[in-house]
């Protein structure tokens, strides 16, 4: 017979510890359940749970919504319809997989910044594919 492993059970302080732990911002739920070794959807069954999960610092319960007008004679077209304006800050992923027209393909794994890698497939090639 298979190794069985013994089920761990958790007392509700550490289930309300580990709940409040989700709340810190850019941690997600599977961090958190890596870091205790278990599966994340069960931290999503305490999280739904209102005995453990955190509880929300401030509730707007006064939300309104105001009225907003734009004056079409302030909105300008942008020159390239196709192609979204620049972003202020520099675009970068974690994974760039590129299959190149010829059938090449370029995989780039980790934090990159994008227009490092148009500039390498233009290089490359010759010119953007």
């Amino acid at each position: 017979m298979g190794k069985q492993r013994k089920r761990r059970s958790w007392s509700d302080d550490e289930k309300r510890e580990i709940c409040q732990q989700t709340t810190v911002p850019g941690v997600s739920v599977a961090q958190v359940a890596r870091r205790y070794a278990m599966n994340a959807n069960m931290i999503h069954t305490w999280l739904k749970d209102p005995r453990f999960a955190p509880i929300a610092e401030e509730q707007v319960d006064d939300a309104i919504f105001l009225p907003v007008e734009i004056d079409s004679s302030t909105v300008r077209e942008p020159v390239c319809p196709a192609m979204p304006p620049p972003p202020s800050a520099p675009l970068s992923a974690s994974r760039v997989d590129i299959t190149l027209s010829d059938g090449r393909r370029i995989l780039i794994e980790g934090p990159t910044a994008l227009a490092a890698v148009v500039s390498l497939v233009q290089t490359r090639s010759g010119r953007l594919t």
